[in-house]
């Protein structure tokens, strides 16, 4: 049996892990700069667009706070009693921020539904200032996210938070222009309605792609018959079974199974070269119990 220890496979991982932390603490302190100020702007203005917003910012300090947390625990060594350490602390971060997103755009929902049925005035021009800011750095914490958001499911969780905010400040400029130009106020909670959309949209695919992780799917972009063939055609091999390819956390893809070898000596160079096999698939944890007759149906 081959055994690759997880620790081992991590350790590449550490400096993006510990810049997507420096860049998280950045885009903390830009939220809750901007969350004060679209609470200000949205009292005296009497927009939902910035209420919402400022609100949904509110969220994000939360679940901005808890993905560096999750980061940084998710560093502890394994246990003997968690022998994967506290690796996937990071995929509930990632479920739990997107959880909140659904709860938050069913909540701005609600409140444009009740402002379309009794329309408010809206300060049209503090509107348009106050959206203007938010964009701003909404824009800035978006960049700073971007660039390691596809390596770590817990930073494109906060990623995601950070882009419906950049979405809810272009709502909320666009509908400060329009109850500017037009007077027409409903363009408000309109706006806002579309805004919770887009972030519903995004905060499904957060919590469905959790989900699979937390419930050992086989990872979307590799295919489980081509790891199979991959392995049935190493020299010497002539069967595999009992199969399993899973993401222990983001970065992080596990696989086990059974290969039957009749020659015990060809062991050692079936499991290197099936080693070397799965590394070209990213699959950098591997378990292979080799046997020269199944033993596992």
């Amino acid at each position: 049996m081959s055994v690759l220890p997880i620790e081992a496979h991590c350790t590449h991982l550490a400096p993006l892990r510990a810049e997507s932390r420096r860049r998280m603490t950045v885009v903390l302190a830009l939220t809750a700069a901007v969350m004060v100020a679209e609470v200000v702007g949205g009292l005296f203005a009497n927009s939902l667009a910035l209420l919402a917003d400022a609100g949904h910012m509110f969220a994000d300090l939360v679940a901005l706070g808890l993905a560096l947390w999750a980061s940084h625990v998710a560093q502890r060594p394994a246990t003997a009693e968690r022998s994967y350490g506290l690796l996937r602390l990071e995929i509930l971060a990632a479920l739990a921020n997107g959880a909140a997103l659904i709860v938050i755009a069913g909540g701005i929902v609600l409140e444009a539904w009740r402002r379309l049925q009794a329309p408010a005035d809206v300060d049209g021009g503090l509107l348009l200032g106050v959206a203007a800011i938010g964009l701003a750095a909404n824009l800035a914490g978006a960049v700073v996210l971007h660039r390691g958001h596809g390596h770590s499911l817990n930073e494109r969780g906060a990623y995601l938070h950070v882009l419906s905010d950049l979405l809810g400040s272009v709502g909320a400029l666009l509908a400060g222009v329009l109850v500017l130009v037009t007077g027409w106020a409903a363009a408000d909670p309109v706006v806002s309605a579309l805004i919770a959309g887009l972030i519903l949209r995004s905060a499904w695919r957060l919590v469905r792609e959790s989900v699979d992780v937390l419930l050992e799917a086989t990872p979307a972009h590799i295919a489980l018959h081509d790891v199979h063939a991959r392995l049935t055609g190493i020299p010497g091999v002539c069967s595999v079974h009992d199969l399993h390819v899973w993401t222990v956390t983001s970065g992080v893809i596990a696989m086990s199974g059974h290969l039957v070898v009749v020659e015990p000596a060809e062991n050692q160079r079936v499991l290197e070269e099936a080693r070397r096999r799965l590394a070209e698939l990213g699959i950098g944890h591997m378990t292979v119990q080799v046997e020269r007759e199944p033993m596992c149906e």
